[in-house]
């Protein structure tokens, strides 16, 4: 249960994060946001706040900031129907009444709706202003989207035009009702800055919360300043070399050393090849080459390390929270290089069951280590999101900036197929990666 509840919590943060950023950025271009939601498939609970309705659904496995414009619109009102209008205090609509079948709404209903109303419904959202009027008739014409107006014809065939409120809404039953989405309000017709900075707020939120969480983690375990050598194995390479405990390690390959990673990576990266490495002891400089043995698919050199620490101050923290997002980054980043390129298999990639099973062992750990992979999953999940790859947010914004190169937008239709594409190929591999986790956790 714990490792449950930690998984849903977790992956929940992350989410909500992500999609904050395109949220904020969205509101700040102008455009509708439609819905704010945390998880896929069937509400659990949801909310209106403003414009914007508020959800949380079944699986909480992503989520998603749906922007009006991202979609083609649909909002259908047949010509000849009948409709009645909610109207404001300067005349202009605030709600249109349009039942999707004409059964629901009869001319007599229309004609006297002060005393029949079929569909009421729920109030009026709570950020149009208060109705003080409604008037019913046939529709002939009606614009949405660009001069806002509607035109009825009512009873001996008077024809009247009524201005739309640019925030009004349709009421299809009592709980279909949506807001219209003047071309200004949608996700299509903003910049390329605009949309570009909307798209790309997701991954710079997560990469933000990876900082801010390294931040408190150097904050209680404090700032790392040296490593010593503790032990040296007999007959190790370090051994032959000359290395003895108490020894400081300075550098390592010309590079300064600070923390465990700083050797154990250069070791790596080495691949069996001499490592150069420089030494204090007794406040003397010591320098050795070490050619590391391969045990294990691991190169070692025989030695047992201690990270020394001293407290931060909290600029410290920020610029070390930084320093070690960036350092996480590029080691993600090769890795991800490495499994496009055949290095790595699939195999080594955890899914949702893997990722639910180190979180569960970080929760039992404690605070400190849930807190370390919290920042490493958001940094993960910004980094994934920002590939260009279609379906994910990398994948949009190439389109946005090939829109930039060619100097006129993409087909929607193709844009959307070819997201649709990599949606699908994404489903694909998670269920192999799934697949692998579930052999891997409870079968191995």
């Amino acid at each position: 249960m714990q490792t449950i509840v930690s998984f849903i919590l977790l992956i929940s943060l992350l989410v909500f994060i992500h999609e904050l950023g395109h949220f904020l950025f969205a509101k700040r271009a102008g455009i509708l946001v439609r819905e704010f939601a945390i998880g896929f498939g069937p509400k659990l609970i949801s909310w209106f706040r403003g414009e914007t309705q508020y959800s949380i659904r079944i699986l909480p496995l992503g989520g998603y900031v749906r922007m009006a414009g991202e979609d083609p619109e649909i909002m259908e009102l047949k010509t000849g129907s009948h409709l009645v209008l909610d109207r404001d205090g300067d005349g202009r609509v605030i709600r249109i009444r349009a039942p999707k079948s004409d059964a629901q709404f009869t001319d007599e209903v229309a004609r006297e709706y002060g005393e029949v109303d079929d569909f009421a419904g729920t109030d009026l959202p709570n950020h149009l202003p208060a109705a003080k009027d409604k008037v019913s008739g046939k529709l002939l014409e009606a614009d949405i989207e660009d001069q806002l107006f509607i035109l009825l014809e009512h009873e001996e065939g008077k024809e009247i035009r009524y201005p739309i409120h640019p925030q009004a809404v349709i009421q299809y039953d009592e709980k279909n009702i949506v807001q219209i989405a003047p071309l200004d309000r949608q996700f299509g017709s903003k910049g390329i800055l605009d949309r570009a900075l909307t798209i790309l707020a997701g991954p710079v939120f997560n990469f933000l919360l990876a900082i801010v969480l390294m931040m408190v983690v150097t904050l209680m375990v404090g700032l790392e300043t040296k490593v010593s050598i503790q032990d040296v194995v007999s007959g190790s390479p370090a051994e032959k070399a000359g290395i003895k405990p108490g020894d400081i390690v300075r550098e390592v390959q010309g590079n300064d050393v600070t923390n465990l990673n700083d050797i154990r990576l250069p070791l790596q990266e080495a691949q069996g090849s001499s490592v150069h490495i420089v030494l204090e002891r007794a406040n003397q400089t010591y320098e050795t080459d070490i050619q590391p043995e391969k045990k294990n698919d691991v190169y070692m050199i025989g030695i047992e390390m201690k990270q020394e620490l001293r407290d931060a101050t909290v600029s410290e923290a920020a610029v070390n929270g930084f320093k070690k997002t960036y350092e996480l980054g590029g080691l993600m980043v090769k890795g991800i290089s490495q499994l496009i390129t055949g290095q790595v298999g699939l195999e080594n990639m955890a899914g949702p069951v893997g990722i639910a099973d180190i979180t569960g062992q970080a929760a039992e750990a404690g605070w400190l280590p849930l807190i370390r992979l919290a920042a490493l999953l958001s940094l993960n999940l910004g980094i994934l999101n920002i590939l260009p790859f279609p379906a994910l947010d990398g994948g949009r914004l190439m389109f946005i900036l090939w829109e930039a190169v060619r100097g006129k937008p993409i087909d929607p239709s193709k844009e959307s197929l070819v997201h649709f594409v990599g949606f699908a190929l994404l489903m694909v591999l998670i269920l192999f990666i799934t697949y692998n986790d579930i052999q891997r956790v409870f079968f191995s």
